[in-house]
């Protein structure tokens, strides 16, 4: 197999060690990396979202990090356009792009197309979300399967951010998101994606996860989150969804002590893993699962093209 005509995605739940992996596979088979995760791509939110370190980034060449203001809107299609770009300029340089990241719909995206559907318009957003936080998840679940059939059995009903999307989508163009989906055409041949998703064992990645949240504590997270408020970020921008954000906000206002929020983060953190852990059971089955426990890094190379290619 011609290795660089091929596209490496890596993915897996927060805290798996994506990024240390994705460093050393790049240095073995001259790759660049490009962020495939919707949070790291905020300039003012370096800490929190865990973006690499600067010496990682020198070692090897990185892109799509820590370019975004948190005040701006950040949406998938605009990641696709630019994650394709950097593809096609990784390529040209006869190196291997290297996709990393925890956003599910990113990959899906990249890998199946992202369909082109029009703009909704604001207003319709708000009353929509209105809508759903006056009559609630499970009363807004039936009335969204009711308008469209097709998000049955599709959609899951604890999963609310897909649920308003698919809503709005058959409220304002009248047609279902999955019949756009249809519609929909990739812009890279499926044969060229090697995918590998890290799997790390529950226990373990609980306690990556608790590590992780001191060491964001100790980099100097909280002074993050003091300068991120004094820029007074709009309530619907996505940067706030960050973990993190809401926990240390509330440590900064004396609601809650550190060990609060640092226990708090660390459970919003475990919830988000285990999502990204559902969506990759649902919509990653056929991606090459690995625990890095059983990966040999000093000889990562064979492992590559033994287990994988």
């Amino acid at each position: 197999m011609d290795l660089k005509s091929n596209i490496i995605l890596i993915s897996g739940p927060t805290a798996s060690g994506k990024t240390d992996f994705a460093v050393k596979l790049a240095n073995k088979i001259n790759g660049e990396i490009i962020n495939a995760d919707s949070m790291q791509v905020y300039k003012e939110l370096k800490i929190l979202t865990a973006r690499p370190s600067i010496k990682k980034q020198k070692k090897i060449k990185h892109h799509l990090y820590g370019f975004q203001p948190v005040k701006k809107k950040f949406s998938t299609g605009l990641w696709l356009k630019l994650a394709i770009k950097e593809i096609k300029n990784i390529q040209k340089k006869n190196k291997i792009p290297i996709v990393v990241g925890g956003t599910g719909l990113y990959f899906k995206a990249l890998t199946d197309g992202l369909a082109k559907i029009p703009n909704i318009p604001l207003k319709t957003r708000l009353q929509i979300r209105n809508i759903h936080k006056t009559i609630g998840q499970k009363n807004f679940y039936k009335k969204l399967i009711k308008i469209d059939s097709h998000s049955k059995n599709r959609i899951n009903p604890n999963d609310t951010q897909r649920m308003i999307r698919a809503y709005e989508i058959k409220k304002y163009t009248k047609t279902s998101l999955f019949e756009w989906f249809k519609k929909t055409k990739p812009i890279f041949k499926k044969d060229k994606f090697i995918k590998i998703y890290i799997d790390f064992p529950r226990v373990q990645l609980i306690n990556r996860i608790s590590r992780r949240v001191e060491e964001m504590i100790k980099m100097g997270a909280i002074s993050e989150v003091k300068t991120y408020l004094k820029l007074k970020v709009r309530k619907e921008n996505s940067s706030n969804k960050v973990i993190g954000v809401q926990e240390i906000s509330e440590l900064i206002k004396k609601k809650i002590n550190l060990d609060q929020a640092k226990e708090r983060i660390s459970i919003k953190s475990r919830q988000y893993a285990k999502r990204q852990s559902t969506w990759a059971r649902r919509y990653m089955s056929d991606w090459n699962k690995i625990d890095l426990n059983n990966v040999n890094i000093s000889n990562l190379k064979k492992f590559f093209y033994n287990y994988l290619l």
